[in-house]
């Protein structure tokens, strides 16, 4: 029976059963060192710079100076790190085997993972999964060579492309934009590399494009743009719309012109950034981490640490959600006030009672339409 994305969440919340993973207790205290790490990506790509900025908001190593006196107003005692990875889908493998506490990750890998869907087809949902916020909006950048004869999604047939490496978001979505134009990646001469690895080789020539999901503007694809021509690759038109009518987390966007040297402005699909974290955190750990980063005294770091962190707000923390809150998190937002702006996943299936290891509520509540 489809559940409303907050039933789901309420009836998560009440029930799920919560423990402390080793790397962090339960009580964040100044006189205690506790380590946290986010998963992030490529250093080439935008998950690594967002998830170093997001690191230095929420840490407050012991001894640091008091926030009431201009100092952290992270976390006291914990130390957060960024760990570069393969992408979103390595992040919420590792989070499920308990190697990362947390995790950047696109909304609709995010989702897949929850529901055992689409690339997940197969394996056990990944249930282990809680949203702590969304963050900003990704978008799905074909970038190639000017001189590479590709002015479509449909040229690139036998062309050499690096589809980013196995375990990244970006290769998910590059199978699915493939398919809406009959193709698939054993069409292309492809490669599966980093971000940072395909720039040096579309510099030398040796390579005629990429694919990547990320905040735009790139600081890799910037780089490159100031010593190659360049040009972005449109995903518009019937097969765009197609992708979005299949999975309401794709929108349409538009790249503007100047974000990369030389490039016209270009129509694209974006997904929404989410900072996901293991249901095995406590929830007063996960209540002071939201609240660390969404301190007043963050906005200063978030809006100078990187493009996209003045995107990073708390209106648009509960948009398009992947997979539901933590109940540290959504104990944070509600004290706010702050509600679903949207409810594009009204028909989030509820995943049977075994997976979510939760008994039904005594009243048999919490299973119909709420909100």
């Amino acid at each position: 029976m489809p559940l409303t994305r907050r039933a789901l969440l309420q009836r998560l919340t009440a029930a799920a059963l919560l423990s402390p993973v080793p790397v962090v207790s339960g009580r964040a205290r100044a006189d205690q060192v506790q380590f946290f790490r986010i998963g992030t990506g490529s250093t080439g790509g935008t998950y690594f710079p967002i998830g170093s900025l997001l690191a230095s908001v929420i840490s407050n190593p012991p001894g640091s100076r008091g926030c009431d006196r201009g100092g952290s107003c992270g976390v006291p005692g914990l130390i957060a790190v960024a760990q570069s990875t393969e992408g979103s889908v390595a992040n919420v493998a590792a989070i499920d085997g308990g190697r990362l506490e947390s995790g950047l990750c696109q909304a609709d890998v995010a989702y897949w993972a929850f529901q055992g869907e689409a690339v997940f087809e197969g394996q056990e949902p990944i249930t282990k999964l809680r949203t702590l916020a969304n963050l900003y909006p990704e978008a799905i950048q074909l970038v190639v060579r000017a001189d590479a004869g590709i002015r479509s999604v449909a040229d690139l047939k036998g062309k050499r492309i690096s589809v980013d490496r196995e375990g990244s978001g970006t290769l998910v979505d590059t199978r699915l934009v493939l398919a809406a134009y009959g193709l698939e990646v054993e069409d292309l001469e492809a490669r599966y590399l980093a971000a940072g690895q395909a720039v040096e080789l579309i510099r030398k020539g040796e390579l005629d494009g990429l694919f990547l999901v990320a905040g735009t503007p790139t600081a890799a694809i910037a780089g490159l743009a100031e010593t190659t021509a360049l040009q972005l690759v449109p995903i518009a038109g019937e097969e765009a719309s197609e992708i979005e009518q299949s999975w309401p987390f794709f929108s349409h966007t538009t790249i503007q012109a100047g974000t990369y040297r030389g490039i016209a402005a270009t129509r694209t699909l974006s997904v929404g950034a989410q900072w996901l974290v293991s249901a095995d955190l406590p929830d007063e750990l996960v209540t002071a981490i939201t609240a660390a980063l969404w301190h007043p005294a963050s906005r200063r770091l978030l809006d100078t640490g990187h493009p996209k962190g003045k995107l990073i707000e708390l209106d648009s923390a509960l948009n398009s959600l992947g997979v539901p809150l933590h109940p540290g998190a959504l104990a944070y937002y509600e004290q706010r006030g702050v509600t679903f702006i949207d409810e594009e996943y009204d028909s989030i299936e509820e995943p049977s009672t075994s997976e979510l290891d939760v008994a039904p509520q005594p009243d048999g509540e919490g299973f119909g339409e709420i909100e």
